[in-house]
């Protein structure tokens, strides 16, 4: 998917390389995302990357951030980091970017080299991209991000236009709440739900991926039908009508008994559940701060499940929306768009 922005060649491309999405961004508003599984296909990521690179003319400087070295195809984070790295420079090397340049967690854009011998400096670097960009838009002192994707939903607290983290690696992040693995998309709804409402009654949920986020969150109008979508449960469309089938097959019945109005009950009762764990994460972040946020910067594609969080806490806090001032597929790709602007010398 690209928008229809397609400004002349580019000082900088930046790359947000992830698990399941390979996003890019100019940081001036063009952008594209490509889904890629790096789990079942690494070996073809520096063709993914060339590929999504070439929808315009080649950038003079390729700039990358990452998640996907967490894939299970990969035996360690480092090992990851490599692969990652290998392939983003023989990708640019193939456009005639020269070495790209890589984002640590630190803030810093460094070579290849530095990145593969400070791999866990180079992993899960993105969302320090997208706070950065939360904290120059923040206009209160003492902010969170709340920045909800496909996957996964991060918390970083914001102090003086600068984010303000409490842990700096994915296991910490999760230990603090500031990372939380749901999303409106990817989460297979049995790590959201035991049970589902049915009419009267309560049906438990198959401890199987017979259905995931992205089927309540369609039903519930915050996603947009897809025919040509496959990366569902079962590898059918995103439609509403699949959608339903796919949540009947989750509590074992049979779709015709299920209908469009019960499916969509049993939706609102997984968004407000997927609620309830960000805004859990929201406290603990919070008290890990010893403070609350007077203002929340909204980003990603999850926009309506962070506003059903923030206002499940009960916060008094003003909400800045990054899709309102971006643009839907500009916030989706957030972390890119963010790193291009840092690389670009737009973002302290």
């Amino acid at each position: 998917m690209t928008n229809q922005h397609h400004p002349a060649r580019p000082d900088v491309l930046a790359l947000d390389i992830g698990g399941a999405n390979l996003k890019a961004a100019d940081g001036d508003g063009w952008t594209a995302t490509e889904p890629f599984a790096m789990w079942r296909e690494p070996h073809r990521l520096t063709d993914a990357i060339v590929a999504i690179v070439r929808r315009r003319p080649p950038p003079r400087r390729l700039v990358a951030t990452m998640t996907g070295e967490i894939a299970d195809c990969f035996p360690s984070r480092a090992a990851g980091v490599r692969h990652i790295v290998a392939s983003a420079a023989a990708a640019a090397t193939a456009c005639g970017c020269g070495d790209p340049a890589i984002y640590l967690v630190d803030g810093s854009l460094v070579t290849p080299a530095e990145a593969v011998a400070r791999p866990l400096a180079a992993a899960a670097s993105n969302w320090h991209a997208v706070a950065r960009l939360a904290a120059a838009t923040a206009t209160c002192d003492r902010a969170f991000l709340v920045d909800i994707g496909s996957t996964t939903t991060d918390v970083v607290p914001l102090v003086a236009g600068r984010p303000a983290a409490l842990a700096g690696d994915d296991a910490g992040r999760m230990l603090s709440g500031e990372l939380v693995y749901t999303g409106v998309e990817r989460t297979p709804l049995p790590a959201i739900v035991r049970w589902l409402p049915h009419g009267t009654v309560r049906r438990p949920v198959a401890a199987e991926r017979f259905a995931d986020s992205r089927d309540a969150w369609l039903l519930l109008g915050g996603l947009v039908e897809s025919s040509q979508a496959s990366d569902t449960a079962d590898g059918g469309p995103l439609t509403r009508e699949a959608s339903r089938i796919r949540m009947a097959r989750s509590m074992l019945v049979e779709p015709a008994d299920l209908s469009e109005e019960e499916a969509i009950q049993a939706a609102a009762w997984c968004g407000r559940r997927q609620a309830q764990l960000v805004a859990g994460a929201l406290g603990r972040v919070a008290r890990g701060c010893g403070w609350r946020p007077g203002q929340v910067v909204i980003s990603g594609h999850g926009e309506r499940l962070a506003r059903m969080a923030v206002d499940r806490i009960g916060w008094h806090a003003s909400l800045v929306s990054l899709p309102e001032r971006l643009g839907s597929e500009v916030s989706r790709s957030a972390p890119a768009h963010a790193l291009a602007m840092i690389a670009r010398g737009l973002l302290r």
